[in-house]
């Protein structure tokens, strides 16, 4: 027990010196005195009000509004300036920035520091820290003045200005409680009580005076609390000046969750634009198409002696709803020439929506016209290949080919496409089927029918159809049937599985960055230790401390999250300059949900170090250095 049998009673108005050699106990009655401590035993009264039975904010609500601390060491945080120190307390009593900021200005001008508003502690000597020490405890127009050692620390000439400052506080009618060892500094007060042991030796009156007793009505310079949004921005504006003064210790934070969210949206995006280019892919040999094939699967060895497939098919089933066009395809390879030049290439009869069905472009000429095909022209549609293997650089529309012995005019050129599912390097030629049927193959039947669906109708539905509906009429299943869509969304399924899985991995390292924050954010809260009992001393709540430290996480996490999006764009733009078939699909998903984790990151990890910090007492965080 450091305090034993103590019974003072302290008037409003008195200026009294708590005196005593190291260890007496005069500094924990002075914390007892202003909250900073508790008695273990006894009891301890302001304004009639027992102290024991005050809640944590109703204590911070205290040291805000009625008492105002100068410490020996001074307590005041590094990285604010002069003014901001001074301004403290006001931040904690709701006073607007404008109006705290300019009183701030006013008392630091008051105590003989104008000129210095913007210095920094460490630009200032000890009898000017003290000074804004000193204008810190008025900031709130606190009525007790509890001074701790004021002018220990200081040189005679500095100590006498501090103590010229405390005696007119002391006129203006502040009460004044000084500890201090120094008789000398006793001496000028109206009161001396000598503590010895823990044990009050002595209270003796130094000038004679009869002081009125405290007023138990609230102190007039309580102010309205803040807003939530206005503790939100203050708390914002805390956090941002604490990670702009730990520059090094902010990245290091940060770099968890930097790469965590680049790791994120480059992998989403690398997914998606691996999705849309094998889509794309896909696509391009016809979508929402399905072919009817001879036989009964891909490896009946009967299916080319099946005959089955034939015009009034291909007629029959023009006519049904869910077909928007429909061509036959039958395909042989045959010599091509063109004046010198003789090559291979793939000969397909066709119908005249052939290019809608299968979603080719046309870059010259034009496609096949119903009376090409009544008619049985000797006309040919060929791709960009075999243009520039027959004619160079020569126009192509118009001249004629030998396909086989038969000759042919060329009406149209189709552009051919990159892709893994189309081979961009095969020499491809298509003539109306009735052309191929008489003078090419000599048959009328089909390889295969080509249906595109027509849009707002099943697929699924569509295949189930026309599969009956053959079968009405072959009477038997001698043909199979292969859906682009079911390609499409086995394709889309294993990718976004893909996706899923890759995600996964991106988001463990995002945990790990997590962790990384909150072990950094426990180690800050260690270091600056001594800097949250300073704000609670001058009135910060215990939730303005979780709310400061749990802010600061989220920022730094937003902040990371924001540079690894940065990051991720860099890495899109690499990345097209390597790989030229296709690109990074960014989305606004992808970076949605990365500022979402970023921020999940900060409330979840930074909690606890935010809680810790907000749960230390006032006296044990500004004993630790």
């Amino acid at each position: 027990m450091v305090l034993k049998d103590v019974s003072v009673q302290i008037r409003a108005g008195e200026m009294l010196a708590i005196m005593g050699a190291s260890g007496s106990g005069k500094s924990t009655l002075m914390n007892i005195l202003g909250g900073l401590d508790q008695v273990s035993t006894g009891d301890y009264r302001i304004a009639g009000r027992r102290v024991s039975d005050l809640t944590s904010d109703e204590l911070a609500h205290l040291r805000r509004e009625h008492f105002g601390f100068i410490f020996q060491r001074y307590h005041l945080l590094p990285h604010l300036s002069a003014v901001d120190n001074v301004a403290m307390p006001a931040v904690y009593a709701g006073m607007a920035q404008k109006d705290r900021r300019e009183r701030a200005r006013k008392l630091l001008v008051r105590l003989g520091l104008a000129g210095k508003e913007s210095f920094r502690p460490g630009q200032l000597s000890g009898g000017q820290q003290q000074r804004v020490s000193i204008a810190r405890a008025l900031m709130n127009g606190a009525a007790i003045i509890l001074a701790d050692e004021p002018t220990g620390a200081l040189d005679s000439h500095s100590g006498s200005e501090v103590m010229h400052i405390l005696k007119e506080l002391h006129g203006a009618g502040h009460t004044i409680i000084i500890v201090t060892h120094d008789p000398a500094i006793a001496a000028q007060t109206e009161r001396i009580i000598e503590l010895r042991d823990g044990e009050i030796v002595g209270d003796q009156p130094t000038v004679a005076r009869i002081a009125p007793a405290i007023d138990p009505q609230p102190s007039s310079s309580m102010r309205a609390g803040m807003s939530i949004w206005t503790r939100l921005m203050e708390a914002f504006h805390m956090a941002l000046l604490a990670m702009l003064s730990h520059r090094l210790r902010t990245l290091l934070t940060m770099l968890g969750i930097i790469i965590g969210i680049t790791s994120v949206v480059s992998i989403i995006a690398i997914s998606d634009g691996a999705r849309n280019y094998v889509l794309n892919d896909i696509r391009s040999i016809g979508t929402n198409t399905i072919t009817i094939l001879r036989g009964k699967s891909w490896s009946d060895d009967k299916a080319s002696s099946i005959r089955t497939l034939i015009v009034d098919d291909l007629t029959a089933l023009a006519g049904e709803p869910y077909v928007a066009a429909i061509t036959p395809e039958s395909s042989v390879p045959l010599r091509i020439r063109y004046r010198h030049t003789d090559t291979s290439a793939t000969v397909s009869g066709v119908g005249e929506d052939f290019l809608a069905v299968r979603g080719k472009k046309l870059i010259e000429g034009t496609g096949f016209t119903t009376a090409n095909l009544r008619h049985q022209d000797q006309v040919a549609v060929i791709d960009e290949n075999l243009r520039r293997k027959l004619f160079g650089n020569d126009a192509a529309i118009g001249q004629i080919i030998l396909i086989g012995i038969v000759p042919a005019m060329v009406i149209g050129v189709v552009e051919v496409k990159q892709g893994s599912f189309t081979n961009s390097g095969t020499l491809t030629m298509w003539l109306p089927y009735t052309t191929v049927a008489s003078r090419v193959l000599g048959h009328s039947y089909f390889d295969s029918l080509v249906v595109r669906i027509r849009e707002g109708h099943s697929s699924a539905l569509a295949e189930q159809a026309l599969t009956q509906f053959l079968l009405q009429r072959h009477g038997k299943q001698d043909f199979f049937t292969h859906n682009i869509d079911e390609i499409l969304k086995t394709v889309e399924n294993t990718s976004r599985t893909l996706a899923l899985l890759l995600t996964l991995v991106a988001v463990i390292s995002l945990v790990v960055g997590g962790i990384g924050v909150m072990n950094i954010m426990l180690v800050s809260v260690t270091e600056r230790t001594r800097e949250i009992g300073i704000r609670m001393a001058v009135g910060a709540r215990q939730s303005d401390v979780l709310q400061q430290f749990l802010t600061e996480a989220v920022l730094v996490c937003l902040v990371g999250g924001l540079i690894g999006v940065l990051l991720s764009y860099l890495t899109s733009a690499l990345f097209s300059l390597v790989v030229q078939e296709w690109q990074m699909a960014l989305s606004p998903t992808g970076i949605g949900l990365a500022f979402l984790c970023s921020s999940l990151i900060g409330v979840v990890f930074g909690y606890l170090p935010a809680r810790n910090a907000a749960r230390l007492k006032p006296i044990d965080a500004l004993a630790r250095e």
